[in-house]
């Protein structure tokens, strides 16, 4: 079975016991490992794995082949994406100063982008100057070496980005929280819609458990792909981001995700979504 997510710290540890062949009856994985905004376009493509991480703000364009799986994701609070600057800047903390700046943001896709579009929507008047997609790695040191203005980050960045001489302009976790009271949905995991969706599902949240039983066993693999992170900073990733909502999207999860789509339909952000469409 082919099966595409990041390197970060968050997939390594679910999938780990999967990909390793610890769950009974599991069939052998095919991995492909990518940053999200190229999973979001292999989702996107005729020829997509089996299995894929995408972005939630992703799913609109592909729920005619896929299902979003209950499991494996990562929704959460306290988790979202930030808007950072350079302390060299001067401090462009003022959001409308955005509208004549370059902002580097990880996908054109990604939830961290649409957050970013409907937060700007209230607190930049005229909209942002000028976005760039860059892998998610190479943004703080864009945003660093005045490349670029500010960037939108995700993941570990949260807990690396003051060694960049960066400044928080924005947490838009916050920001949605905040105005929904509702975690937010970031990574969906969603298979082909011929396959046996409950089957994946169960291998995945026995993946899921298996990790939480047996943190240690994976911390070799995860510090492998993690791109030389800390052991510190990848259990930090990964006590953040793998959550009950990764077990079990539960009925919380699928409102989160439901209000981050019909929310951003209404603004023309993306395609209107059939929400009966996200229920396996």
């Amino acid at each position: 079975m082919k099966i595409a997510f990041s390197p970060c710290p968050n997939d390594t540890f679910v999938f780990h016991a999967w990909v390793h062949g610890l769950i009974p009856g599991a069939p052998k994985l095919d991995v492909t490992y990518a940053d999200i905004d190229i999973t979001n376009g292999m989702a996107a493509g005729s020829d997509g794995p089996d299995v894929v991480k995408i972005s939630y703000a992703a799913l609109p364009w592909v729920l005619s082949e896929y299902a979003l799986l209950p499991c494996g994701g990562a929704l959460g609070k306290g988790c979202g994406p930030l808007l950072l600057t350079s302390n060299k800047a001067g401090g462009i903390f003022d959001p409308a100063k955005l509208h004549s700046s370059r902002v580097a943001v990880p996908s054109e896709r990604s939830t961290a982008y649409l957050l970013f579009r409907l937060w700007a929507a209230q607190n930049v008047p005229g909209g942002v100057g000028e976005i760039t997609v860059l892998p998610f790695h190479e943004i703080m040191p864009a945003v660093r070496d005045g490349l670029v203005d500010a960037g939108l980050v995700i993941h570990e960045a949260r807990f690396t980005y003051p060694a960049y001489g960066l400044t928080l302009m924005a947490d838009l976790g916050n920001w949605w929280e905040q105005d929904t009271d509702l975690p937010i949905p970031l990574g969906a995991i969603i298979a082909r819609r011929s396959l046996d969706l409950p089957a994946i599902a169960s291998w995945i949240q026995e993946s899921v458990r298996y990790a939480w039983a047996h943190p240690k066993v994976s911390s070799e693999y995860v510090l492998h792909h993690s791109q030389e992170l800390s052991a510190e900073v990848t259990q930090a990733h990964i006590k953040l981001y793998v959550n009950e909502f990764t077990e079990h999207i539960g009925e919380i999860g699928y409102i989160a995700v439901a209000s981050l789509l019909s929310r951003a339909s209404q603004e023309g952000l993306v395609p209107k979504v059939d929400l009966e469409r996200l229920y396996l």
